[in-house]
């Protein structure tokens, strides 16, 4: 029987390295060989225990592998898999890009096209002890189910920028597509992580006129700037929201933002986010996915500004092809491959973590993104 390697993840600050049985491929599905992995923030959220493993484990006792930014190379095809989800040739070795939860295509949401709100779309439902074990980034393989969606990896990008094709870039291309941001908008993007600095070019790319981040890591808002960042805003100067408020007008000849991100991932930051949005404008809610994200909000708000709040978690399958042509188009005009700003091997879980986590570091000595390489 053929093994592979694993991070399995028990408790807060604690991964097991292990190996597990590599599945059979059943009729339809699709075994990937990762070959970089990525630090996602949710993943830190998990790791300080924020999240519990059991919250898409369905409840079950048990390890699970997290990781969910991933990339690799096709190791083996299920029966009557030839051919990717836009109907490329694909054979045994090709890279690939693919989704990491699975719509389950018979529900009432999946039937509306809204396959990211199906209620029964699996991510992490499985224990490592569970049939195909291969569920999480942090492993040598990964397991596509019947049913998945898969795409041909661009020749043009390497592991740095196809890493988080999956997850960050195709995330927030999607929810501004859902706030339908356009020429001429302004747009704030709370928080220059990974997901931020994606954001902000491709917030760019379609028509904004100004961009502005938000963050206290003087080499993130570095990098949101040369990734297409109009201003930035530091929040060791603008240390209050009434003064990030104010600057923001500023910025915006007096009216606020068209559509502001919170991509912090702290309740608080979205009820900031009513401050710096114009009268109905739209607040795009990405981070805060953790249960009990509890903030106060005066609901007039909601009523005084006319606002528009969409929440956004996963996408739409078909934003992953428009992600990587963004990927491919943008190569030479954004870094965005700088994201990924720190390499480890899969035995080195914990030490990436630990330079991962941002929480207290007011230096800016906290990474960009890490990404592991089994």
């Amino acid at each position: 029987m053929t093994m592979g390697k694993a991070a399995v993840y028990t408790k807060p600050h604690t991964f097991e390295l292990i190996e597990l049985p590599v599945p059979d491929v059943e009729a339809g599905g699709l075994l990937v060989k990762i070959t970089s992995a990525g630090i996602c923030g949710s993943d830190l959220h998990y790791w300080r225990g924020d999240i519990s493993p059991s919250f898409w484990a369905g409840g079950a006792k048990g390890g699970v592998i997290l990781g969910h930014e991933m990339t690799g190379v096709v190791q083996a095809l299920g029966k009557g898999v030839t051919k990717d989800s836009m109907g490329r040739p694909l054979k045994e070795g090709d890279r690939v890009a693919y989704t990491y939860f699975f719509p389950c295509m018979r529900c009432y949401n999946c039937l509306r096209g809204e396959l990211n709100t199906c209620p029964n779309r699996t991510r992490f439902r499985q224990t490592v002890e569970d049939f195909p074990y291969c569920t999480g980034g942090f492993s040598e393989y990964f397991y596509l189910p019947p049913g998945h969606f898969v795409f041909k990896m661009p020749d043009e990008l390497g592991d740095e920028l196809a890493t988080s094709a999956n997850c960050a870039v195709a995330q927030v291309i999607f929810g501004l597509r859902k706030a339908g941001i356009g020429m001429g908008d302004h747009v704030v993007v709370q928080g220059a992580g990974g997901l931020g600095i994606n954001a902000v070019a491709a917030a760019k790319e379609m028509g904004a006129e100004r961009v502005i981040a938000i963050d206290g890591q003087p080499g993130r808002l570095k990098l949101a700037e040369e990734c297409g960042a109009d201003d930035t805003i530091d929040i060791r100067e603008y240390n209050t929201v009434e003064t990030r408020t104010a600057r923001v007008r500023e910025l915006t000849e007096g009216r606020g933002a068209d559509v502001v991100l919170e991509l912090v991932g702290f309740p608080d930051a979205l009820v900031e986010g009513f401050s710096l949005m114009r009268p109905g404008g739209k607040i795009v809610e990405i981070g805060c996915m953790w249960p009990n994200s509890t903030t106060q909000l005066d609901v007039s708000k909601f009523v005084w500004t006319n606002a528009t709040v969409i929440g956004i978690a996963h996408y739409d399958p078909y934003i992953l092809p428009v992600t990587l042509d963004f990927l491919v188009r943008t190569k030479d005009k954004y870094p965005l491959g700088d994201i990924m700003s720190h390499s480890f091997p899969l035995e080195k879980i914990d030490e990436a973590f630990q330079q991962s986590e941002w929480l207290g570091k007011d230096t800016g000595s906290a990474i960009t993104r890490a990404f592991l390489k089994p």
